[in-house]
């Protein structure tokens, strides 16, 4: 059976795709080959899953499923037990996606709507990380695949920045030698990353820029105001914030469309984080941020064409 019988082929989706290799591969080599063995489990479940969604129905397969797989496994703790990744996966697709219409067609970014339905029900291998891989840390690419949490797990900066205010050191978060997500932990790939996704006009710069200047002006009002916040730098390198910026919150299908739209829609992503962070029992923000605005997108959209229109009107 020959490829294109099966996917759509995607050149955008091709060039995410290629940006995110360098940060698998880092997230292999921190954590060991079981980041593998579950980036494997679970595109092998998705993409067969929205083939037979699809061919049931006539069509093909999207290359976005490939996209939906991998960024769903880089925002899992590399200890999380592979049959919840599994079911995570399949609610993402089919909640998020297939039972929108498919590709084009959903609200909210599929790959967050799996997380956040794990997260909800199995909040305690959701916050679990692993501190060592192999017995020693960095990874080095280690053969570990057990879980073994008691013996190497290890609070976030996140979850330490939660319980005690303590920072963690900057170069580590920078270089990602840190615990927490998969994916989410070298802030010089992603940014990297970032930068090629912009000249390949993939992602939205505006939206990314937005994103950053919100959280970054409501965490200054916020630490002047006396409220419990890191300083936009450190808040940035904690968590998912600029892996979430850089590939959720840019997604084309769910995100604001207009140019006024996508630095609105960017601002509150950025200003919601920090809310949640701040404010809320849940130690990140971003995820939930993300969907928020996924469901805003579409009324923003609409004001602004609204408004542009009003203008064109008024200028007659």
């Amino acid at each position: 059976m020959i490829y294109k019988d099966i996917f759509k082929v995607q050149k955008n989706m091709r060039a995410v795709l290629l940006s995110l290799v360098p940060i698998v591969l880092f997230s292999i080599y921190i954590y060991g080959q079981r980041v593998l063995v579950l980036l494997i489990l679970v595109t092998t479940i998705g993409t067969a899953a929205e083939y037979m969604w699809e061919k049931h129905y006539g069509s093909k397969a999207s290359e976005a499923v490939f996209v939906t797989c991998i960024l769903y496994t880089m925002t899992l703790p590399p200890s999380i037990p592979m049959w919840i990744a599994a079911i995570g996966i399949l609610f993402g697709l089919f909640f998020g996606k297939l039972f929108f219409g498919g590709f084009g067609r959903n609200i909210f970014n599929p790959a967050l709507v799996g997380r956040a339905f794990i997260y909800v029900n199995f909040p305690e291998p959701m916050t679990i990380s692993w501190n060592v891989a192999s017995g020693f840390f960095p990874g080095g690419f280690s053969s570990y695949l057990t879980q073994e949490i008691d013996a190497v797990s290890s609070s976030t900066p996140m979850i330490m920045f939660k319980n005690s205010g303590a920072l963690a050191d900057i170069k580590s978060l920078v270089l990602g030698t840190i615990p927490g997500a998969a994916g989410e932990t070298c802030k010089i790939l992603i940014i990297i990353s970032a930068l090629y996704l912009i000249y390949k006009k993939t992602a939205s710069h505006e939206i990314m820029l937005g994103s950053v200047a919100g959280f970054s002006l409501l965490s200054i009002v916020m630490k002047f105001a006396g409220v419990h916040a890191a300083n936009p730098l450190y808040g940035m390198m904690m968590g998912g914030f600029l892996f979430g910026t850089v590939y959720m919150a840019t997604d084309p299908i769910s995100a604001a469309k207009t140019k006024a739209g996508k630095w609105i829609y960017g601002l509150i992503i950025g200003a919601v984080t920090i809310l949640i962070r701040s404010m809320s029992l849940f130690n990140g923000g971003m995820m939930f941020a993300i969907l928020i605005g996924n469901t805003f997108a579409p009324i923003i959209d609409y004001f602004v064409k609204e408004a542009e229109k009003k203008k064109k009107e008024a200028a007659i």
